[in-house]
This record gives structure tokens, sequence and C-alpha cells, in this order.
């Protein structure tokens, strides 16, 4: 490893750290990897860093608990029989082969897959990941028109692309915002709190008391939503 990217342990717990460009100190546990990652400005001392993350092992402890404690993540195949989700709704995947442009259909409780002759699992899951994209661009505008509305700002421009680690980001110069496009998979609910936070940062950039107020005014009862997405496999 490099002198900006080097490993620690603390009670048995290894830490990744390292150096960027940035003001603050940022420790992130990822709930797909169980890894910890601290994020530190180049100008801080080694020294300062250890005390930060000795004062935080309990913390990491508790949510590494919480990444032990969930069931492993199956890995999509795409074929038939395999239950999928859409907003929090599970459907039966049914597999159709024919000569024409894969597309997908909802039909009662089953998702219908039609694909080409020969489509392999990343065929399919590039089909799919199109789909949920074209799904969840159908619900954004009517959240981002309420939330605009409400907050009293505008959105200039809006997208969706796949993220690991967040449900979504702003750019405050640009009035620019990104979603997750796992969020196609989960509850609405979810998707509706993440355009209100990112909306909300137009008016505060970061997530201090005027930030959580403008949620807590906005919508109540945004701390368990926020509880239920970093709990919610």
């Amino acid at each position: 490893m490099s002198r900006d990217v080097f490993q620690m342990e603390f009670s048995g717990i290894k830490v990744d750290v390292i150096r960027k460009n940035i003001k603050n100190i940022n420790l992130v546990v990822y709930r797909s990897s169980g890894k910890v990652r601290v994020s530190m400005p180049k100008y801080i001392s080694t020294r300062l860093v250890k005390e930060f993350i000795s004062k935080r092992v309990g913390w990491i402890k508790k949510h590494l608990q919480i990444v032990e404690s969930r069931p492993r993540r199956i890995v999509p195949k795409y074929q038939q029989g395999e239950t999928h989700f859409l907003f929090g709704e599970p459907y039966t995947m049914v597999i159709k082969v024919a000569n024409q442009k894969p597309f997908i259909q909802l039909q009662g409780g089953e998702i219908i897959m039609t694909l080409r002759p020969g489509s392999d699992v990343v065929a399919r899951e590039k089909v799919m990941r199109e789909w949920y994209r074209k799904e969840l661009k159908k619900r954004i505008p009517a959240l981002i028109e309420k939330w605009e509305s409400s907050l009293g700002v505008k959105v200039k421009e809006w997208n969706v692309k796949k993220m690991k680690t967040r449900w979504g980001t702003c750019n405050t110069r640009a009035a620019r915002i990104w979603l997750s496009l796992e969020l196609a998979k989960k509850p609405i609910h979810f998707l509706d709190y993440v355009v209100l936070h990112e909306i909300a940062h137009l008016i505060e950039r970061s997530h201090n008391a005027r930030f959580k107020s403008i949620l807590s005014e906005k919508m109540p009862n945004w701390k368990a939503v926020e509880q239920e997405m970093n709990h919610k496999v």
C-alpha cells in the first residue's frame, strides 16, 4: 500500500485509511461488504486519526453486527421462478424466448421477460437494469415537482445511475440531483424521502441542524425512514 492508503487494526477490526484532499475525517461501514474505511485530510496526523477511530470502535462494532445479521445477498441469475422486486412489491420472474428486441412487462404478480434465444446472464441483467431505470424515471418527476413546490426551490437537472454506497447525491451549484437505480426495487417511500433529502440540499448544503429541521418539517418520520433504508437488505 502507498503512504496515502494504509490499514490499521482496532480490537481485531481492520480499518482501511485513505489520505485525500478533503476537509473532514469520514468513517464508513459498507453494508455490502462489511469493510470499514476512513477518509482523512492529508494535513491531519496519523495519531489524530487513531484517536478518532478508537473513540468510535463501539459504533463500528454495532454496525458490523448489523451487517453480519443480514442474510447474504443472493446474486440473481434472472431465470424462471426467481423473485424480483419493484418498489417493494415481489414478483415472480417468467422467461419467454422470441426473435425480437428484449422487453419486460408486468402481468399480475409476474415479471415477464422476453429474451432473444441464447441470452446469457449479462444480457438478462442489462434488460432488467434498463427496465428498472425506465420504471424509476416514471415516478421521479412527480416527486421532484412536489418537493420543489414545498421547499420553494428548482431542480435544473436530474438523472438515475447505479450507485454502490449512496441513495442519491446533489450538486448544489448546478442544482442537479442523481438518484440510485436501486431505489426502483425499494418501497416507494424510500424514493420519496431521498428526493426530499437531495432537494433540501439546495437550501442547506451540509447535514446540520438547519438541514434536519427542514426534513422534520416536511417529513416528520424521516428518521424512521432513514433507519429503515440503512438496515433493509
